[in-house]
């Protein structure tokens, strides 16, 4: 599931260059002259200049500063800085955007999540901080910290409101943090999400209960090689720290290559200093959302779990393992350095909480946390290879568009677009992790969860959204995706995703059968899951933000492959084909403010 609406307003700026084949730029404004960014240096400075200098478009006022959380250089020169705004000093929800430069500077264009000015009547607010706190606590049913204010642009307009974080909350999985916002006049509360992103949604965890239904899946190491990790060395005797190669015997990928840290002649610690000093840690069945309070694993000869839940490293193996896979295919396919591209480790706790069937990324924390099952309904941790990649592409969105749900109910589903459009993300980019891998324990394929053990042998698919029963994922779009649970709703995008990567009716790859249908029986032409990803990851990076919806994914992912191949290109065209063949176009695109 999705992170809350809010947070993180200190930002740090990370440039980065990403590798695109040479292509045209989306020029919004093709023949719009420099203005005031020519003789600004910085990408970062002329971007706030140029947002300033066309404020018509970009929707910034008086009032309004401009804060950078991330730039992306092209090849060509072109670079695309994303702002978060903050207006009179108070933090905007939903002011983010993207202004678009090219290689001289020059404005070509904005990405804006707030289509109307983000100015509230009032700043003067009604209630006082402590009766937002009492009633953030009530809600969310923790303890609340100190209340804030803020602008809350989100729903159309802008209002004033107190952002909340609440602790230990009761609405949450595991007692996890909630954030809360009030509105300040009026006490209304404008929204309740949980910090973390669950792999397992309320509402999944509920089908599964009345149906009686255990995930029951297999583990074990077979005999064989350790895989997945290559051109590793170990230091010299006698100097430590010192990088050493160890192995794994996982739960769910077999006999793995662990890259670890030797601390004295036998002590190893599961720290990877070739990724960033990438950890895993052992929560010790506490709630904790403190990666410091984990305890770190250590063995004596570096060969770490037994293929079994008896030790408590194997868990620890696969959750690794998944970590540094998922690392690596960002790095090797994008050139992004970590899951914040700030050249830091990633970090996991597994045993997390006692008796918790999920797992989760929790952007508090800045980390994965496994539970080991339910006992129930999951009988085994949930550290399986694709619900890594899933999660920690949760942090990579939440690093880049940062995109939101547009309501969490009383049970803690989310609803709306952009959180479908999150979610589905996550499913495509976890799935890529599998093909990067290539581990024969653990084929990739376009399916989420098919070694989670469930009775109809996956969670989630790409090819056939609705074949997930459970979850009654769709595979089209309609007006009721609007308002559709984010997990069911992710299907329109992800089917998109399929389409364009391997076409549509029936293929079969790596042994799994796959028929994909089309909305309105339209033959589809795909173009290889590597360029799609690669158009998906630039739509991602370059042209979405916290409001993108599937149109407005549509138009991203057009503009990247414009980018990327041209407006005139067999890719350009098929981007258009695979959302045509969901139901997406530019003429069933809703009517602004619906």
């Amino acid at each position: 599931m999705r992170r809350p609406h809010i947070r993180r307003v200190a930002i740090a700026v990370a440039v980065t260059t990403a590798a695109t084949l040479p292509g045209p730029a989306f020029a919004a404004v093709p023949n719009e002259p420099a203005r005031a960014a020519a003789s600004v240096s910085s990408p970062v400075a002329a971007a706030r200049a140029a947002a300033f200098a066309h404020a018509s478009a970009t929707g910034v006022t008086h009032g309004d500063t401009l804060r950078a959380k991330d730039v992306m250089t092209d090849p060509d020169g072109k670079s695309h800085v994303r702002f978060v705004r903050t207006h009179r000093g108070l933090p905007v929800l939903g002011g983010d955007m993207v202004v678009h430069l090219g290689k001289r500077g020059e404005y070509l264009g904005v990405t804006r999540a707030a289509d109307h000015v983000v100015e509230p009547s009032t700043v003067e607010a009604d209630l006082t901080p402590e009766q937002a706190e009492r009633k953030a606590e009530a809600v969310a049913k923790g303890d609340a910290g100190t209340a804030r204010l803020v602008v809350d642009a989100r729903d159309g307009a802008a209002a004033l409101a107190y952002q909340v974080l609440v602790m230990d909350s009761d609405t949450t999985e595991a007692g996890g943090s909630s954030t809360v916002v009030v509105d300040a006049r009026t006490g209304r509360i404008r929204s309740n999400t949980p910090n973390t992103d669950e792999f397992i949604s309320p509402s999944l965890a509920a089908t599964l209960r009345e149906r009686g239904e255990s995930a029951t899946p297999r583990t074990g190491t077979a005999a064989g090689a350790a895989t997945g990790l290559s051109g590793l060395t170990s230091a010299a005797a006698g100097r430590y720290p010192a990088t050493a190669t160890g192995s794994g015997s996982s739960l769910f990928a077999g006999k793995v290559a662990l890259t670890t840290t030797r601390t004295a002649r036998t002590s190893y610690v599961l720290k990877d200093p070739t990724r960033w000093n990438t950890e895993t840690r052992d929560a010790k069945g506490q709630e904790l959302e403190s990666f410091a309070r984990g305890k770190a694993f250590t063995d004596g000869d570096n060969k770490w779990g037994t293929g079994t839940t008896s030790a408590r490293t194997s868990a620890a193996v696969d959750a690794q393992y998944g970590i540094a896979q998922t690392l690596d295919f960002y790095k090797k396919t994008f050139g992004r350095k970590g899951i914040k591209n700030n050249s830091a480790g990633a970090r996991g706790m597994v045993h997390f909480g006692n008796k918790v069937g999920n797992a989760f990324w929790d952007s508090a924390c800045g980390c994965m946390l496994y539970g080991d099952g339910d006992g129930q309904v999951f009988k085994k941790p949930l550290v399986v290879l694709d619900v890594t990649g899933h999660e920690l592409t949760h942090g990579v969105v939440d690093a880049t568009a940062a995109l939101e749900p547009t309501r969490v109910d009383d049970d803690g589903n989310q609803y709306g677009e952009a959180g479908a459009l999150n979610e589905s993300l996550a499913d495509v980019f976890g799935s890529d992790v599998e093909f990067s891998a290539n581990n024969p324990k653990n084929p990739p394929n376009y399916l989420v969860g098919e070694k989670l053990g469930l009775a109809q042998k996956f969670l989630r698919r790409l090819d056939h959204p609705s074949l997930d029963v459970l979850e009654e994922t769709i595979d089209y779009w309609s007006p009721a995706a609007y308002d559709t649970e984010v997990h069911a709703g992710s299907g329109v995008s992800s089917h998109a995703f399929y389409l364009l990567a391997e076409g549509s009716g029936r293929k079969t790859i790596n042994g799994v059968a796959y028929n994909s249908p089309t909305y309105d029986g339209s033959r589809v032409t795909g173009i290889g899951r590597t360029k799609a990803t690669a158009v998906f990851y630039r739509a991602l990076t370059r042209y979405m933000v916290s409001t993108t919806d599937f149109h407005d994914a549509r138009k991203a992912t057009l503009k990247a492959a414009a980018d990327m191949y041209g407006a005139n290109s067999a890719e350009y065209k098929a981007v258009g084909s695979a959302w045509a063949a969901v139901n997406v176009t530019a003429a069933n695109t809703p009517a602004a403010g619906r």
